[in-house]
């Protein structure tokens, strides 16, 4: 799932700059008969303001996100985790919510353009693709909600939210052994008492040899 929930992550982001980078570059036009410039959905500046918000808000939420999850792992106290991964799952169903309303509201204000307001059509593939990304964020939103969730009752199950938790990837190897008392070793290959037939000086030392 890990590897998921990076991909989804990433793919946040790049839908978010499309969005907003495409209409700020090319969402606005003008008349050759006009100075001002006008937005090119339908000339609602709403649109085109509320587009560059929702994806540059997007992209930035996605940043603090990213930051968390590199910091998750540090996370000592078992509700702060817990707080972390529901606020995941609310955060990204929100954003889902703000995706599709951006999606109907820009697909809406295209579709009732004057065609007369652009007759040489400029913008119009950048429009698109706008409209276009706003659609697939509010899938990638709406997963990264479900990936969330998952990794809550994941967590519920294992020791994601317990006092011990480690990041697998910060994982050494198994730890040293204890150090082992004189009680723990073998009796027989511990200290032996010398024998208690000794050395006796007097009848097992030298002997004077008589010629």
């Amino acid at each position: 799932m890990g590897l998921d929930w990076n991909m989804t992550k990433g793919n946040k982001e790049v839908f978010a700059i499309v969005v907003f980078g495409c209409i700020i570059n090319e969402g606005y036009i003008n008349k050759a008969s006009e100075e001002e410039e006008h937005c090119i959905f339908n000339q609602n500046r709403s649109a085109c303001t509320y587009g560059v918000t929702v994806g540059l808000l997007a992209f930035l939420t996605c940043l603090v996100y990213l930051a968390v999850d590199v910091h998750f792992p540090q996370i000592s106290s078992v509700k702060d985790r817990k707080k972390t991964v529901i606020s995941d799952v609310a955060v990204s169903g929100v954003w889902s919510f703000f995706w599709f309303v951006g999606f109907c509201f820009l697909a809406n204000q295209w579709q009732v353009s004057n065609p007369n307001d652009n007759p040489m059509n400029e913008g119009a593939d950048a429009a698109r693709a706008a409209i276009a990304f706003s659609f697939f964020s509010i899938f990638t939103w709406a997963g990264q909600a479900v990936l969330a969730y998952q990794r809550y009752r994941l967590g519920s199950d294992s020791a994601l939210f317990s006092q011990d938790y480690m990041d697998p990837s910060q994982d050494q190897g198994p730890p040293y052994p204890p150090y082992a008392s004189n009680d723990d070793l073998d009796p027989s290959a511990g200290y032996q008492q010398p024998p208690t037939d000794g050395y006796d000086a007097g009848t097992q030392g030298y002997q004077a040899q008589d010629y």
